[in-house]
């Protein structure tokens, strides 16, 4: 039964908007944060990446940065640009990409339910980057940004949602560079207060879809001041951290693609003899081909395209993490075929998210960067809930989720 409260948000007058609000803080890097943000002072960039209050090249985990954060969300506060509602509510939040949109749910999850396994993870965290948002959550004593979670199908919710969105929204705006809608409605009548607490508490677990980083790190925030405090009664707002909860039916999960830089001393003739033991490889022409269903791979080798289909018995069905297409090329074409073993610190291989399109991938490849490219088809919702459900954990770079949540349309005090 996850706890979730409403609570008193802090965002920006409606006609401001769309200058404050900003792309997650770990979607783009310094300098792309300083050229984004540009001259515009209300940028949230200047609290969520702090280090471009201060001169190029100076590192984001200098302990000014932090203190920077803090004095930004301090001055955005004084100036008006933010301000923080007068009683507490829940908000929902409509985001539209390709002409589709998913409503989500703004509310405060108890960050004990993440501990306890009530809000259930599928990826593992790095603790560099979990002590950076604890710095940041600190220092700002905010959740700036939202957690994105996710919860199987609700009708009763559903109905509340079609029914509160089919009213005049606070926010409406157009977000640059990406062109994606955004829409922000206030829940604020006690009756629907009660009814999404009720709704969340009968619920069995919610899901992390993204975000990983920003729970573990609210969490730890929270579990630290709570034992700090020999008064904590749980309810505090430090026990509690801001998300956005999605229907899971709603949501849409890209392709994440790989890039290899070099073929481990084999020829393009070589390696596409030893992909045929596992794969049934066809060739494709110049064409960008897409897998159109799992199990099936896209190379894309020295100008040309081809299909790899997984061979029976080279994936085990019944299994959640050995059934992944993310797994099986894992196995049979990184590690055993080009001895690409740990993802994660390979400098052999990249990553590019499904929104760069296959035009990316050929690029890279084509530009002499990279030697192939290879597409995956995407990892189902419905995967990513059979793997938390089971404790078990994605391959890395196993999924990516668009749109991404926008920082700055509510923002969550601790203290």
């Amino acid at each position: 039964m996850p706890r979730i409260k409403p609570f008193r948000g802090i965002r920006p007058p409606r006609h401001l908007v769309a200058a404050i609000a900003s792309q997650p803080y770990d979607v783009l890097n310094s300098e792309e944060a300083r050229l984004e943000a540009g001259d515009n002072e209300k940028s949230l960039y200047h609290i969520i990446k702090p280090e471009i209050n201060f001169p190029p090249g100076t590192s984001e985990y200098d302990e000014r940065v932090y203190a920077s954060a803090r004095e930004q969300l301090q001055h955005f506060l004084k100036e008006g640009w933010l301000v923080q509602d007068d009683t507490e509510r829940y908000y929902l939040y409509a985001q539209t990409m390709n002409r589709k949109t998913q409503y989500g749910i703004i509310v405060c999850a108890h960050v004990d339910d993440y501990k306890d396994g009530l809000i259930k993870k599928h990826e593992l965290t790095r603790r560099a980057k979990e002590d950076d948002r604890m710095r940041h959550i600190n220092a700002t004593d905010a959740h700036i940004g939202p957690a994105f979670l996710a919860y199987r199908h609700n009708p009763t919710l559903l109905a509340l949602i079609e029914r509160i969105a089919a009213g005049v929204p606070e926010y409406d705006f157009i977000a640059a560079p990406d062109g994606f809608g955004h829409k922000l409605w206030l829940i604020d009548s006690p009756e629907d207060i009660d009814t999404v607490t009720h709704e969340f508490a009968a619920m069995p677990c919610l899901y992390i879809a993204d975000g990983h980083h920003r729970s573990a790190a609210a969490a730890r925030v929270g579990l630290e001041r709570a034992a700090a405090n020999p008064h904590n009664t749980g309810r505090e707002e430090y026990n509690y951290y801001m998300a956005v909860c999605f229907p899971a039916e709603q949501l849409t999960i890209l392709d994440y693609n790989r890039v290899i830089a070099d073929l481990n001393g084999l020829t393009p003739k070589e390696f596409l003899d030893m992909l045929n033991d596992n794969f049934l490889v066809e060739e494709r022409g110049t064409t960008p081909f897409r897998p159109s269903r799992p199990h099936q791979f896209s190379l894309y080798l020295e100008g040309l395209w081809y299909s790899l289909d997984a061979r029976p018995g080279t994936y085990d069905p019944t299994d959640p993490i050995g059934d992944l297409d993310v797994d099986i090329s894992s196995r049979l074409i990184l590690d055993e075929i080009l001895g690409i073993g740990d993802l994660r610190t390979s400098d052999r291989i990249d990553f590019v998210g499904g929104l760069r399109g296959l035009e990316e991938l050929k690029r890279r490849v084509d530009s002499g960067e990279m030697k192939a490219a290879l597409a995956l088809y995407p990892v189902s919702m419905e995967q990513v809930m059979r793997i938390a459900d089971t404790d078990n954990i994605m391959p890395p770079k196993a999924t990516w989720f668009e749109p991404k949540l926008r920082s700055g349309i509510v923002i969550h005090a601790i203290e």
